[in-house]
């Protein structure tokens, strides 16, 4: 599911076996050079990292910095050979979670709390809190956070407004359980869903979890504590989503559609929300029948309500977490080209050329589509960022959450029995 995060448009072929090596930036000869692997496929963000990386090479005589592209699933079945070799690189992309989490354990990275500390602490204090938290693991800090996002509700305002609905009043989960039902009355479909991917649908678990449980008690069910997984708040979290599943919220057919399939129900106007990614005014455009989709101004945004009565707030957001791990023999010089990255300068103009949701405060005053600004604003306020589960989790307890999510939602098994059936799984990964 990670590499739907930030679905972007493939590059030719010829590019990429042009790609497939090294990318140098600098003279030929150097001292240190910073071996910088990434999985980014979008030529003019590719170029802009080009430019910021022979600009610090100009103010540092004798360093060279060299990127390396690795196609997503190559990535991730070369990357662990990699760091056990010589041929390790410098920095690399991470999605956070379980998968760095282990990475730190082999010895294969270094900390970055040294310089996150330095001067002060400038470097640290200039990040969005919640993102170094969500990339630290045993009080140390594994990557630098890079950008974010934010799963939220997107709604056609047209079809609300024909059933008479105010998007701003939808707070609770009842609120939003109300809107379907009024929705259906109005002969409108409610919800676009991708049921045959599965992991469109895990959304609506792990949201529902967050806000039973709240960030403590989230952290205590890793922690394997009140339960763990199988515990009452996570229950409750499945109880929830049976309830929608009964209304019979999504299209015809959703548990055969794919995630484009869920995005063309939207942006052709067959269904009036979907929950889904930042990116969603753009993806669901692409994968629509006319290609042009939805026009923003035709577009709302909310957040996903709290529940009456539970610790789970608002402001807590789940979404993905990108950042830029250092490995143990990385030239020093690494972490100083990390801060440089992190300058609020570069970090504005990433924001306002790739249209990154930044993590350095101050920076997201660079982007311009207003539906992004409304989730770049969610995450100034977020209280805590949890990462999506296949990889906070890990991938085997993220297809089980996956597994569950659907057969909750189309009646194939009892919340209590899809909560133990998560616990199982995590609990052997626990250990």
């Amino acid at each position: 599911m990670s590499g739907m995060i930030y679905r972007t448009n493939l590059i030719s072929a010829a590019a990429l076996a042009l790609m497939g090596g090294f990318m140098t930036a600098g003279p030929a000869a150097a001292d240190s050079v910073i071996r910088w692997m990434h999985v980014e496929q979008v030529p003019t963000t590719i170029a802009l990292w080009g430019a910021i990386a022979k600009e610090f090479e100009q103010k540092h005589p004798g360093v060279k910095i060299e990127l390396q592209f690795l196609e997503n699933q190559a990535f991730k079945a070369k990357l662990p050979t990699l760091l056990q070799s010589n041929d390790a690189p410098a920095m690399f992309y991470t999605w956070g979670g379980g998968v760095l989490q282990a990475q730190s354990v082999t010895g294969a990275l270094r900390s970055l709390d040294t310089t996150l500390d330095a001067q002060g602490g400038e470097w640290r204090k200039s990040l969005n809190t919640s993102a170094v938290e969500g990339l630290s693991f045993d009080g140390k800090v594994w990557a630098a956070p890079f950008r974010t996002g934010v799963v939220s509700f997107y709604y056609n305002k047209e079809m609300f407004k024909k059933a008479g609905i105010d998007a701003s009043k939808i707070a609770t989960w009842d609120d939003f359980l109300g809107t379907v039902k009024t929705l259906k009355q109005a002969g409108i479909t409610p919800i676009a869903g991708g049921g045959r991917d599965k992991w469109p649908l895990h959304f609506y678990w792990s949201y529902l979890a967050m806000r039973e449980a709240g960030q403590k008690g989230f952290a205590d069910a890793k922690a394997g504590n009140n339960d763990g997984f199988a515990g009452e708040a996570f229950v409750r979290a499945g109880q929830h989503l049976a309830d929608l599943g009964k209304l019979e919220p999504f299209q015809n057919g959703y548990l055969g559609a794919t995630w484009n399939d869920a995005l063309a129900a939207f942006g052709d106007g067959r269904a009036a929300l979907i929950l889904s990614f930042e990116n969603t005014p753009a993806t669901q455009a692409t994968n629509s029948t006319s290609r042009k989709g939805q026009p923003d101004e035709n577009i709302g945004r909310f957040s996903f309500p709290v529940i009456g009565g539970a610790p789970g707030v608002v402001t807590d957001n789940f979404g993905g977490l990108n950042g830029w791990a250092v490995t143990k023999n990385a030239p020093p010089e690494t972490e100083e080209f990390l801060r440089y990255m992190a300058s609020l300068d570069v970090q504005k103009r990433l924001a306002k050329d790739t249209q990154i949701l930044p993590v350095v405060q101050g920076a997201s005053g660079e982007i311009s589509r207003p539906l992004l600004k409304e989730v770049a604003d969610a995450l100034s306020k977020e209280t805590w960022h949890q990462n999506f589960l296949d990889q906070d989790l890990g991938p085997n307890v993220g297809a089980i959450v996956n597994d569950m999510s659907v057969e909750i939602v189309s009646g194939g098994v009892e919340p209590d029995d899809a909560a133990q059936q998560i616990e199982d799984a995590y609990s052997l990964e626990r250990k």
